[in-house]
This record gives C-alpha cells, structure tokens and sequence, in this order.
C-alpha cells in the first residue's frame, strides 16, 4: 500500500517540524509518516547521508509520495538535490513540493516533458544552492559588521527579525498578498514589500544587525 511521507529538514531556530507539517497539511496532504534531520546542513550534508535522509532511501518504494516544503528541504547543494530526486523518479516515487505545488515524478516518456521536468529540477535545485550561498554572504557581511561598532555601516535597523521574516517570505511563496501579510506580521505593508521586491538585500540587512 502507498504512502504520503514528509521529509523536513530543520537547519535553523527559527524554523520548526510542526511548522513544516503543519503548512503541508494545509495544503491538502495527508501525511502517513514524517522523517526529520534537526541541525544538520543542506549544503555540507548530502541526503543520504543524514540519518532520517538515508531513511528515505531504505523505505520509499514505487508508487510513495514524497512531500518537501520546497527543494531545499532536500539540501542546497545542486548535485545532491538533483541526484536525490532523479533517483526516487526512478524508483517511481512522486516527489511534491508545498510551495507552488510542484509535482515531479518518472511516468512521462514523452521527451519534451521530459525535458522541461529535467530543466524545471535544474532551476529550482540551482535557486536553492544560490540562497544557500547569499546566505553565507549576509551572515559574513553581518560578522564583519559587528567588528565596526559605527551604526552608519549597518544602515537602518530592519523592522522585524529572522524569524517574521522567514514568516513573510513563506506567505509571499503561497500566494499571501502584502496587505494580508502585513495584518499578520503586524509589519507595515511597506515593509512587507520591500523584503518581497529584495529579500536577500532584507536578510543581509538582519545579519548586519545580528538578527
């Protein structure tokens, strides 16, 4: 018999396991079983090696679904992320992502859609991997900041902190208008698009302020 399985991956405080089930059950997924890797890098740590990733690999058989939040879930590292769901489209597990509703699996034989899914994998595993790095930039920007105590480096202190912003970030991805967001956050509708029109420039704000 099939089965609905969540894979999360929770890297940072701010984000939580309830929080990742919770937004795919709203989204319409019956989830059978939930599998968690907790502080552990999706750049550094492949899938397969992380102890609930490897997991996946030893339990998902044809016909599973597999439900991320969204790619990145999976890791940020381009080749492992791609590696990873070509292997279970092989295996004829469906693989779904909660943001944008994404559905990738191997039943096409049709080449063009075949290539556009291939294409489509491509795109979203590179955007993880480029987050992961502008990350790591913001968070450095944000070390060598806090070693010149001169507030004129750091530019205006951000409204809100990582947490609210991860918030905003989650809700743009699902569709949220600003005003909605904003009533939410309690952040300005202002606020809410600036970090929709430039959210890396907005994290690196928060990792200037050590937020």
């Amino acid at each position: 018999m099939s089965k609905t399985v969540l894979y999360a991956r929770v890297s940072t405080i701010d984000q939580t396991l309830d929080h990742q089930r919770t937004q795919a059950e709203q989204a319409g997924f019956v989830i059978d079983e939930v599998f968690a890797d907790h502080a552990v890098s999706g750049v550094s740590t492949r899938l397969r090696d992380r102890a609930e990733g490897k997991r996946l690999y030893d339990r998902l058989r044809r016909g599973d679904v597999l439900v991320v939040r969204w790619v990145d879930r999976l890791g940020r590292n381009y080749e492992d992320v791609t590696d990873a769901i070509r292997h279970f489209m092989r295996e004829g597990v469906v693989i779904k992502t909660v943001i944008n509703s994404m559905t990738f699996d191997g039943a096409t034989a049709d080449p063009i859609q075949q290539a556009v899914r291939d294409a489509l994998i491509a795109f979203m595993a590179a955007t993880a991997q480029a987050q992961a790095e502008a990350t790591k930039a913001a968070q450095r920007a944000g070390i060598a900041a806090k070693k010149d105590d001169a507030d004129k480096y750091r530019g205006k202190k951000p409204s809100y902190d990582r947490k609210t912003y991860r918030q905003v970030v989650d809700m743009l991805a699902i569709g949220n208008g600003a005003s909605e967001i904003a009533k939410v956050t309690g952040l300005s509708r202002q606020a809410v698009l600036r970090i929709k029109k430039t959210p890396a420039a907005s994290e690196a704000a928060l990792a200037r302020w050590g937020l």
